[in-house]
Parts: C-alpha cells; sequence; structure tokens
C-alpha cells in the first residue's frame, strides 16, 4: 500500500487529493494535512466583502467531504519536512503541529511515499509596516478578512449616508505584490454598491497598484479580442474604472501604513502619501515557511526551496536575464528536483522569473507585479499532480500529465457588480497565461483563444461558476467532470 501526503487543502490542495482518492481507491492512503477545519472558494471572498454573501455561503467543513471519500484528514501545520527520513524512520515523513481544540499544540511525525506541498501562500503583511486587518488595512484574502472588511466598510458607508464624503482606497500593498485581480474585483464591487445606494457623490475610490500599466495583472497585460478587434487589458481595465468613477494610481510601491495614511515610491523615484478612510490593500505573498533536513538532521532548506520560501520544482531557477527567458523555463510536472516523490502545485511552487518585467525605482526598490498562480492553474496543476503520482503508484515509468503555465490556457471572470438584472461580470481568457514569444512572435498569446467581454452575462457566469466549482469541490455526482 502507497501512502500520499497532501499538505493544504485549498484549489491545488483539495483537488489533488480528490482525483488521487478516486484513481487509488481502497488500495491506497491518502492524507491531507491542513491547518483549517474548512475549504473556502476564495474567488467569493470578494461577495463576502460587501455583504452579498456570508462566511458560509463560501466555505464547508472538510471532515464530512473527507469522511465520505475515504480520506484521512489531519487538523495540523506542517512544519518540517525529512525527505531522507532518519534514524528512527527509514523513509520521508512531515513533522506536523496539531491546531485543532482537541490536539492543539500536539506535535506527529506524518511518513509518506509521496508527498505533495500544497501549502499556498503566507499573506506576508509584515512585508509592509502597517499592513493587515489587524493593523491599518483590510484584507479579503480569507473569509474572516472580507468579513471584517464588509463589517468597517458598512460603517463607512453610514458616514456616506450622514453627508459625509469617505476617501477609499482599494488596490496592492507592497511594492511586488500578486493577486490584482481580486482587488480589482473588489474596488469595482464596492463601487457598484455605492452606486446602488445613491452615494457615489460622497466616495472618493482611488485604486492604487504596483502594475505598470492598469490591466498587467502580474501576467504583463494581454491583448484580448473583442469582435475582432485586439484590445489590450489596460484600456479593458482602465474603461471599466472610468466607468465607475474610480482615480487610480499606478506603478507605486507601498512601504508603509500609518491610520489613514498610505506612503509610496513611485517608478520615478518620488514617495508619495494616500490618504484613506478606508483600505483593502492585498500583501505580498511567501511560502509558508516550511524548513527541511536530510538524514543526519542538516538543513537542507535552502537547496529545497527559493528564497521566497516556495518550492523549488522542475524550472529554470538559473537567474537568467528577464530578456532572455523562455516559455520552457515554466515547469510542467512540479516535481523537485532533489527527491522525486516531492510535488509542488499551485501557489506553492517558485516561478523561475516575473511575468511582468521587473522594474525599479532610483533608490532600487523593485515595483512590480509577482506572477500569480492562483484560481484555474492551480487547480490544473493540482490534477496533473495526482494523475501523475497515481500511475506512478500503479507501476507508470513516466509522467504522462504536463501543465507548464507557458502552455495552459485560463479563464478569468471578474465580479464588476452583484445583482441580476444590474450586476456586471468581465470575463477574459489567456492562451497562454504566460507569454510564449517564440510561437506567438506577435502577441506573445495565441489571439483565437485569448478573448473578452463586459456585460450582465459575465456577472452570471460568475455566479454559475461559484455553485459549480462547490458541487466539484463536495464531490458531487460527477464531479470529475467539472473542468478545473
Amino acid at each position: 500500500m502507497a501512502k500520499v501526503v497532501v499538505l493544504g487543502a485549498g484549489v491545488a490542495g483539495h483537488t489533488c487529493a480528490a482525483f488521487l482518492k478516486k484513481k487509488l481507491g481502497k488500495q491506497h492512503e491518502v492524507v491531507v494535512v491542513t491547518p483549517n477545519a474548512y475549504y473556502q472558494w476564495i474567488p467569493s471572498n470578494i461577495w463576502v466583502g460587501v455583504g452579498r454573501m456570508s462566511i458560509d455561503d463560501v466555505r464547508f467543513e472538510l471532515k464530512k467531504v473527507y469522511g465520505r471519500w475515504g480520506i484521512i484528514r489531519k487538523q495540523a501545520k506542517a512544519i518540517e519536512i525529512h525527505p531522507e527520513g532518519d534514524h528512527e524512520i527509514s523513509k520521508g515523513y512531515v513533522t506536523i503541529e496539531y491546531t485543532d481544540e482537541q490536539h492543539a499544540g500536539q506535535i506527529e511525525k506524518v511518513d509518506y511515499d509521496y508527498l505533495v506541498n500544497a501549502t499556498g501562500p503566507k499573506l506576508n503583511f509584515d512585508a509592509t509596516e502597517g499592513l493587515g486587518p489587524d493593523k491599518n488595512t483590510f484584507s479579503v484574502c480569507t473569509y474572516s478578512h472580507a468579513a471584517h472588511a464588509w463589517e468597517n466598510l458598512q460603517k463607512i458607508i453610514k458616514k456616506m449616508q450622514a453627508g459625509e464624503k469617505q476617501r477609499i482606497l482599494i488596490g496592492t500593498g507592497h511594492a511586488m505584490a500578486t493577486c490584482q485581480g481580486a482587488a480589482f474585483e473588489y474596488i469595482l464591487n464596492v463601487a457598484h454598491e455605492i452606486s446602488k445606494l445613491g452615494l457615489s457623490d460622497k466616495a472618493q475610490i482611488t485604486w492604487l497598484s504596483n502594475e505598470y500599466e492598469l490591466g498587467d495583472f502580474g501576467m504583463a497585460g494581454a491583448f484580448i479580442n473583442r469582435g475582432g478587434y485586439y484590445t489590450p487589458t489596460k484600456v479593458f481595465t482602465e474603461s471599466i474604472m472610468a466607468e465607475y468613477g474610480i482615480n487610480w494610481i499606478r506603478r507605486a510601491g507601498v512601504y508603509k501604513v500609518e491610520p489613514g495614511k498610505a506612503y509610496y515610491e513611485t517608478l520615478d523615484g518620488e514617495n508619495l502619501t494616500q490618504e484613506f478612510d478606508f483600505a483593502m490593500l492585498i500583501p505580498s505573498f511567501s511560502g509558508v515557511g516550511l524548513t527541511s533536513y536530510d538524514r543526519e538532521g542538516n538543513d537542507i532548506t535552502e537547496k529545497m526551496f527559493a528564497p521566497n520560501k516556495f518550492m523549488k520544482v522542475d524550472a529554470d531557477y538559473s537567474g537568467k536575464p528577464f530578456d532572455d527567458w523562455a516559455a520552457n523555463d515554466w515547469p510542467s510536472i512540479y516535481q523537485n528536483p532533489l527527491y522525486k516523490n516531492i510535488y509542488a502545485p499551485g501557489i506553492a511552487f517558485a516561478p523561475p522569473h516575473p511575468i511582468s518585467k521587473p522594474m525599479s525605482s532610483p533608490t532600487g526598490r523593485q515595483i512590480f507585479p509577482t506572477a500569480p498562480r492562483t484560481g484555474m492553474p492551480a487547480g490544473v496543476m493540482g490534477k496533473i499532480v495526482a494523475l501523475n503520482i497515481a500511475e506512478k503508484i500503479q507501476g507508470a515509468t513516466e509522467h504522462r500529465h504536463k501543465a507548464s503555465m507557458s502552455r495552459m490556457g485560463a479563464a478569468c471572470v471578474v465580479s464588476a457588480g452583484f445583482g441580476s438584472f444590474d450586476g456586471l461580470g468581465a470575463s477574459m481568457t489567456l492562451f497562454p497565461v504566460v507569454p510564449d514569444w517564440e510561437k506567438y512572435p506577435e502577441w506573445g498569446r495565441d489571439m483565437n483563444y485569448s478573448l473578452g467581454e463586459a456585460g450582465l452575462a459575465g456577472h452570471w457566469l460568475k455566479v454559475i461558476l461559484h455553485y459549480l466549482f462547490f458541487h466539484k469541490a463536495k464531490g458531487y455526482p460527477f464531479w470529475w467532470l467539472i473542468p478545473e
């Protein structure tokens, strides 16, 4: 009997565990280690942040689902990886610390035949002084953060209803933050709700971003096919912002936040401030901080992980200049190069380089978005890792399933307001996610599959996808037929 341990139950980890169990059945053991009791559908947190969904609308308990599937669940956080075992355990194992009430603080060693690191990111609020929901800004990165943001946004709305003008600031809270898409969705939903209440004249809404141009989203922007015309995402994004009366500041690296004031440096080297009454700023991401040791107890963390604490996989980490990188630098099977029975799909893997061009201010501060790896790509990675491991266990010698972000398309539906007849959604597909300038020298992407539209239908699609992905994540009938 083989034993596969999956660290994390987010999009990549949960998808991976589901397909592992489906393929391996009762003959083999699948263990999921996750510090949370719940699975959460993160893309819908923005609706929690404007009061359109409750916390329970975007989460469900893992215990019942994993019990039905026959997956062993350990509510704990992984601390250490020992890929060679030690003098007590001859095979690889992970050290975990339980987080549930009954066993909180207890330490356990969990051995494995295959390990999947799908821990996702650490929300690195501390990288920006004064940033975070326990300090001076709010977040929608978790359902509890989003609920907290909505609780405080309501106070701002009440002040506007009383005739006070309020300044709302939404965007990125670090010079190298990613996940601009989540902040973009949130600012549009906030603007939509304020407009529905007839309070637009009482709100000054500002977008603050480290993007060189709007619509970069950490993917170097894109051109999309709209009715036969190729439109840059810069124009697409700016037109939607303008429609909602949103001001924008770009090329900005936030480095400090005080109550009511954000400090940032621009690519030109100016040090400026932006005042606010309510701010939701996305933090930078890092790996969760796993450490690793060889059989003799020597620290090999730097060999297994990049400096940003994300795990190294089958990518080119040679550090070549940005202008020299190629699509083939990106990983396709998410296998650690040192230990072939360890994989890292989703946000847990270390990108070989940014997708957006690295830029620095005259003082040397790097101000540009880092590469996104969330949502659809994370689910696809989790699935192919599961299929490859299952086939390895069943006797395969090669990895048949591959999913490089430079060979993978992605579909994104951005909510821009919640309502059956007055909502708005912007839907966009890109192929591939990472531009391939050798294969597509003119645009970097295949324009037959890079499309974008905005309208009410896009909002309906976003809502439908919410329920479809919950159906899939809960393992309801024919869940495996729903694409990642």
